[in-house]
C-alpha cells in the first residue's frame, strides 16, 4: 500500500513555495523578448545609444548645455550596473523624472519618457534585448541588482 504523506508534503510544500515566490514578484522583465526588443530598440533608441549599443562619444560628459549625452548600453557602459526596476522606470519616466525621484540635482538627462509611445511589454522586450548582449559576467551582477531591489521593495 502506497503512503500518501510524502508526495502531499512535497505538493504542499511546493505550493507554498511558489505563492511565497509570486509574493516577492515574479522579477520584471523576466517575459521580455529580446528578438521583439531588437526591433523596438532599432526603431526607439538606436538613434542615440547606437545601433549596436555603444553609446554617444564621450558619454560621461555633460555638453555645453550641461545634459549627458547617451550612454552604452553595452559591456561598457554602467547599464548593467542597475537593477530591472530602475532600467524600466527610467525608460518609461525618462531621465529628468527619475534623476527628481532619486534627489538628484545639478546633472542634466536627455533621456526622453516613452510612456506614451512604448508599452510597459514594448520597454521589457527593449531591455531583454539589451541584457541579452552582455556576457554572463555582467548578467549576473545585474540579476544580483535586480534581486536586491526586489528584497528592498522597490
Amino acid at each position: 500500500m502506497m503512503k500518501w504523506g510524502t508526495p502531499v508534503a512535497v505538493v504542499i510544500i511546493g505550493v507554498a513555495s511558489a505563492q511565497w515566490w509570486m509574493s516577492k514578484g515574479v522579477p520584471d522583465g523576466a517575459s521580455g523578448d529580446p528578438l521583439r526588443g531588437a526591433a523596438l530598440y532599432a526603431e526607439n533608441c538606436a538613434s542615440c545609444h547606437g545601433a549596436n549599443l555603444e553609446g554617444q562619444p564621450d558619454w560621461q560628459t555633460p555638453d555645453a548645455d550641461g545634459v549627458l549625452p547617451a550612454p552604452p548600453h553595452d559591456r561598457t557602459g554602467h547599464t548593467w550596473h542597475h537593477g530591472d526596476g530602475l532600467l524600466f522606470d527610467y525608460t518609461k519616466l525618462g531621465g529628468e523624472e527619475m534623476l527628481k525621484r532619486m534627489g538628484v540635482s545639478g546633472v542634466k538627462s536627455g533621456m526622453p519618457g516613452f510612456a506614451d509611445s512604448l508599452s510597459d511589454q514594448d520597454i521589457w522586450d527593449i531591455l531583454a534585448f539589451i541584457k541579452n548582449s552582455w556576457p554572463e559576467g555582467e548578467r549576473a551582477i545585474q540579476r544580483q541588482r535586480t534581486e536586491a531591489e526586489h528584497q528592498a521593495g522597490n
